[in-house]
């Protein structure tokens, strides 16, 4: 709860992945990979429930073993690679209400970004909930991947920057204006906006900066190992940043 307002912590885990099959109960560092949010989660000191929306109950279960609530399953039309995240999530809210239970703001933990803290929780909650924002996601800032360097390439196979004036005109790194990316790290919003706006980024989004370890997303095996590089080195990324690891992280 912040600000005598309830929050509802959704961590979405369907049982069909094309790009990483079963990618949502592969192993991380020694649990399944929908342990993590679950974690983070249950570590927030703002967030009043933790639930699983899934279409298997397989999978529901390995959750409630990790420490969510399973409620439910997701009905198949939810389920599908086509289906928009917004119906499953106010699915979940729905039937939550229909049980008596109401939330005031919705955080979605995602399994495929799953070095996020319940800090990251705890502070973009609290980042929104002092703004007059509606909503607020994980961003990471692009450095390497900074857009003034980006070009496009022709049929025959020549590149060109998309930038104007060509590659003399590109910037030098430390005159680049900052700018960052949608990471999936987390997303947050207000019940009633999440209704309205149908998602969570619009005009009164806020960003929250995820440090860079936490910005890998699973969307194949390549990524996975990347993170699972990480995790393994964890330790030594947090002594660096002046912290102890995260509660949850072995």
């Amino acid at each position: 709860m912040i600000d005598g307002k309830r929050v509802l912590a959704i961590v979405p885990a369907r049982k069909g992945s094309k790009g990483l099959p079963l990618k949502n109960i592969r192993p991380l560092a020694g649990k399944p990979l929908l342990a993590w949010p679950i974690a983070a989660a249950r570590a927030s000191s703002h967030v009043d429930r933790v639930i699983i929306s899934t279409d298997d109950q397989g999978f529901a279960d390995i959750a409630v073993q990790h420490g969510a609530d399973a409620p439910f399953l997701r009905p198949a039309e939810l389920a599908s690679d086509t289906a928009p995240s917004i119906g499953f999530i106010l699915h979940a809210v729905d039937a939550l209400a229909e049980a008596g239970e109401r939330y005031d703001y919705i955080v979605l933990l995602e399994p495929t970004s799953p070095l996020t803290e319940g800090t990251d929780v705890d502070a973009a909650l609290e980042q929104l909930a002092a703004s007059d924002a509606d909503a607020i996601v994980g961003v990471t800032a692009l450095e390497t991947s900074h857009p003034a360097y980006a070009v496009r390439m022709g049929a025959d196979g020549v590149i060109d920057p998309l930038q104007p004036g060509g590659f003399a005109a590109m910037p030098r790194r430390q005159d680049l204006e900052p700018v960052f990316g949608l990471d999936g790290s987390l997303y947050i919003s207000t019940v009633d906006a999440l209704r309205r706006e149908q998602g969570f980024c619009h005009g009164r989004t806020l960003g929250y900066v995820t440090a860079r370890h936490k910005a890998h997303e699973v969307d194949d095996l390549v990524d996975f190992l990347c993170i699972e590089a990480i995790a393994a080195n964890l330790d030594t990324i947090l002594q660096e940043e002046g912290r102890t690891s995260p509660s949850g992280a072995r």
